[in-house]
């Protein structure tokens, strides 16, 4: 089943991992298609050839449902539900793209911009900045207010950097540590604005239980966590 959905879209992330079980049919964006059930909406849209937005999903890890970038509409049914978690269902009919939706995904990216560096918005090369050109975002209307752009850059293992002032808590990373790695390194710590990436309790990554294995890096999407080898002569942001 992997690989037949690797070969319907050749180097796509489909979102969420592919299940097994009774073909179920219902319409995407007005296109018929027909999945397994147990399967997500994003997952059908992906088979579907409608690509949804997303930063928290990918078909490497469960479903998380925490970014908000990836709300559908499903008819007969109020409010828009995230795609991602949402198991498509016989007969169901969804869209993936309406006025309603652009601004509901606008706005959250445009929180996510407002923390994030400035210099580093235009040019971007992050599945992050991939989204955000999806989406027809390019910057946000909110004046500078607490952020988190002085958060100090841990370089401290020798393979890769995690730089906090990029990083938006879609958990990819903390995810990936347990579900692919097994490692449980990484955890968030705090509540809402003091949510973060934390490798144990104060400890750098390279004093964590972190093997190194790559994986949290291979899963960022916005090179939060990113390989040193990167960059010549050492990190900077912008």
């Amino acid at each position: 089943m992997w690989a037949e959905l690797r070969d319907l879209r050749e180097e796509i992330d489909v979102g969420t991992p592919p299940r097994n079980g009774v073909e179920v049919a219902l319409t995407i964006d007005g296109l018929a298609v027909q999945v397994p059930s147990g399967s997500s909406i994003m997952l059908a849209a992906a088979k579907a050839g409608q690509s949804v937005p997303k930063l928290c999903a990918t078909d490497t890890l469960e479903p998380f449902g925490s970014c908000r970038v990836c709300l559908v509409e499903i008819e007969g049914r109020k409010g828009f539900p995230a795609s991602c978690t949402t198991l498509v269902e016989e007969g169901m009919v969804v869209k993936t793209q309406s006025d309603d939706l652009q601004k509901l995904r606008k706005g959250v990216l445009e929180l996510y911009l407002s923390d994030f560096p400035e210099q580093d918005i235009e040019g971007g090369w992050s599945e992050f900045h991939e989204t955000l050109k999806q989406c027809g975002v390019t910057s946000h209307p909110y004046r500078k207010g607490d952020n988190h752009q002085d958060a100090p850059v841990d370089e401290s293992n020798p393979y890769f950097l995690f730089d906090p002032a990029k990083c938006i808590v879609c958990s990819r990373c903390v995810r990936a540590c347990e579900e692919i790695q097994g490692t449980f390194a990484l955890t968030i710590s705090g509540r809402g604005f003091e949510s973060q990436v934390a490798a144990g309790e104060n400890h750098s990554f390279f004093e964590s239980e972190c093997v190194s294995c790559g994986a949290c890096v291979q899963t960022c999407p916005t090179q939060a966590l990113v390989e040193k080898s990167l960059f010549e002569g050492g990190y900077q942001r912008g």
